[in-house]
């Protein structure tokens, strides 16, 4: 009788190429060139292949220059040709995420002829569309499938092309490029240069991939977290990219607390107040994160309109002082009843000077929620980089110092 276990199929060992893919992708990029420059050029050559061609360019640059020259021998000619021209574009724009175009025809060539190149053409790549160009390479036309399949053998491409085609071009941030695509929703984008001439492709898939990961990033940025730590990262690493940014929001919390012991004298004798400073701090730094998300949200979506930003401006002064107004009320009343418990003689006062102070406090934090990101994109910077550390010593530092310094004027 036949053993039945000898019969079951023994799962093949991993290639090291499917066992590095996982691994590349869940690293940030310096540990992910690291890791790679463990192995042969023909293996990160065909691991460099299965990654987001942007991340591929990442690291690429972090490989050495005699590892990544080893590894472009190891991929086509046409592959090796688009890195290396990928490489002379800014990071976060199309260039970066380009793929070569291999499907490229003249418009004099016929149905017949295309199909049997497209035979050969499919087997070493991906083909979604033919590419029609003139004599120095413009792009003129697309052919699709349906093209090919439903006309005569002898039809001429520029008698059946799609004229005057969607492209992009390789200087074209992401963002720019999402907002031109988004109702678009082709698998594939021609891309080209200023002159019209075809230079690459990219892949909508690739597109949307780099753009998730942008989302993503956001939330860290604004707290200090660098986009480059994943999980994975060493502890070590993290400690590196973290550690100055808390150094930087040590230092702001020291001004907060300078604005504290100014008033020292006035918290001595208005104790009551110490109760309420963490209150008043939290509701204007809330008010400021809304108004930090919404800006935030604009600039990325390209919804904030050069000349509008006084508009942003205008109308979260108007919404931190209506939620200042009302939870105000709140604010006061609690204070109020704190204040007449512990048998002080200015309960009334203290409540209208919580209610004034939560007022300031709150047009203050909308106002600099919506002037802080728009402040960093003028100077060049990343609009989300630490927004939260400023506007949350701008938020503690006028709070605090209204309550007291309002104490200080009406009360003491």
């Amino acid at each position: 009788m036949t053993d039945s276990s000898a019969t079951k199929t023994i799962p093949a060992a991993q290639s090291p190429r499917d066992m590095l893919i996982p691994l590349v992708k869940s690293r940030p990029t310096a540990e992910a060139a690291a890791l790679l420059g463990e192995h042969p050029a023909d293996v990160i050559g065909s691991v460099l292949l299965s990654l987001n061609p942007a991340f591929t360019q990442d690291i690429l640059a972090e490989l050495p220059g005699g590892l990544v020259d080893a590894v472009m021998k190891t991929v086509s000619p046409e592959r090796a040709r688009q890195w290396a021209g990928n490489a002379a574009y800014p990071e976060d724009t199309i260039g970066r995420m380009m793929e070569p175009a291999l499907a490229v025809f003249p418009p004099d060539m016929t149905v017949a002829q295309t199909v049997n190149e497209l035979r050969t053409l499919v087997q070493k790549a991906f083909i979604t569309y033919g590419y029609v160009v003139d004599g120095g390479g413009g792009l003129i036309g697309i052919i699709t499938m349906r093209d090919l399949l439903f006309s005569p053998a002898e039809a001429r491409l520029g008698d059946i092309m799609l004229r005057n085609p969607f492209f992009l071009t390789p200087t074209q941030p992401l963002a720019e490029a999402m907002k031109l695509v988004l109702d678009r929703h082709y698998p594939v984008y021609p891309v080209c240069d200023a002159s019209g001439v075809l230079v690459g492709l990219v892949r909508g898939q690739a597109m949307f991939e780099e753009q998730a990961f942008e989302f993503t990033a956001q939330a860290g940025t604004m707290v200090g977290v660098e986009k480059e730590e994943r999980l994975s990262t060493h502890w070590f690493q993290s400690f590196k990219f973290r550690h100055p940014w808390l150094q930087l929001n040590l230092l702001t919390a020291f001004v907060a607390g300078a604005v504290v012991g100014f008033f020292e004298g006035t918290v001595e004798r208005l104790v009551v107040l110490a109760a309420f400073l963490p209150v008043l701090a939290g509701q204007s730094g809330n008010t400021g994160c809304q108004a930090l998300a919404v800006t935030l949200r604009g600039i990325t979506l390209g919804e904030l309109k050069p000349g509008e930003e006084r508009r942003l401006v205008t109308k979260e002064a108007l919404l931190g002082a209506m939620n200042g107004a009302f939870t105000g009320l709140i604010a006061g009343l609690g204070m109020f009843a704190y204040a007449s418990k512990n048998g002080s003689g200015h309960a009334f006062l203290l409540a209208f000077v919580v209610w004034l102070a939560l007022v300031g406090a709150c047009v203050t934090s909308g106002v600099c929620g919506a002037l802080i990101p728009i402040t960093l994109k003028r100077v060049g910077a990343d609009p989300a980089t630490a927004s939260s550390i400023f506007l949350t010593t701008a938020t503690d530092v006028v709070s605090m110092g209204l309550l007291l310094g309002l104490a200080t004027v009406l009360v003491w």
